[in-house]
């Protein structure tokens, strides 16, 4: 004879007097609440939103290209188009390096000697444990961000040259189109503060070294009045400081 078993089951979330009455006295486990999907909302059709500089803005290089022969009935958005590729292909060329690139003596004729001829190439030579090394690349740190279109790179001295005396560190070298044009040896060669400012001054005496991307190639006139500005704006910005410090007291 056959054995049928029924199991009869209440709607989800609902139970009885019963089971309320022994889920207080902590005899059966609260129910989970009713499973209740997400109200349905359709796919944003992409075409259908307003095509303006925002729908431009927020389009990747890719797409940008792709909408090439899209726009050509709205010269205002076709120009605009234009003018952001530009924009995105001009901060790629900007954002070359950015930093303090780190390398040994088997990178230096790659990085150093076989860069471009338009790249200005700031070599610092330097060891671990010199406060004015580490003073130094600080400085050079800050430089990097500020022009990214320069290529900044430090080495450990005796990687460069072997049995380069300690007594010569930090030493900086410049380099372009293969080339050494300047050397500058010790902390004394950039003033009694060394500060970035100090630093872009001395690279840039004999040769627009400091290239922040932006306008092409300068004059070395013209990248010295750039420095000098930001280091009479920071002196401006301390001897403010310092007024303001004591004037509280």
């Amino acid at each position: 004879m056959a054995d049928y078993h029924f199991i009869y089951k209440d709607l989800e979330g609902s139970s009885t007097q019963w089971d309320d009455i022994q889920t207080k006295l902590g005899n059966l486990p609260a129910k989970p609440p009713p499973f209740k999907p997400a109200p349905f909302a359709p796919a944003e059709d992409q075409d259908s939103k307003p095509k303006n500089k925002a729908w431009i803005d927020n389009k990747t290089e890719e797409e940008l290209e792709d909408l090439e022969d899209d726009l050509d009935d709205d010269r205002f958005l076709e120009d605009y188009r234009k003018k952001r590729l530009t924009e995105m292909r001009e901060a790629v060329k900007i954002a070359k390096f950015g930093s303090v690139i780190p390398i040994s003596g088997s990178d230096f004729v790659r990085e150093v000697s076989q860069a471009p001829q338009d790249v200005w190439v700031v070599v610092l030579l330097y060891k671990d444990g010199f406060p004015e090394c580490r003073l130094l690349l600080q400085c050079l740190e800050d430089l990097s961000k500020r022009y990214p279109a320069t290529k900044f790179v430090k080495i450990i001295s005796t990687e460069c040259i072997p049995n380069y005396p300690d007594r010569n560190l930090p030493t900086i070298l410049v380099y372009n189109n293969s080339a050494v044009k300047a050397t500058h040896v010790g902390m004394h060669s950039f003033g009694r503060r060394c500060t970035p400012e100090s630093v872009g001054l001395i690279l840039c005496q004999s040769d627009p070294v400091l290239n922040d991307g932006h306008g092409g190639e300068q004059s070395r006139e013209a990248v010295l009045d750039g420095v000098r500005k930001k280091f009479l704006e920071r002196v401006v910005r301390e001897h403010e400081d310092d007024d303001d410090g004591s004037s509280s007291d």
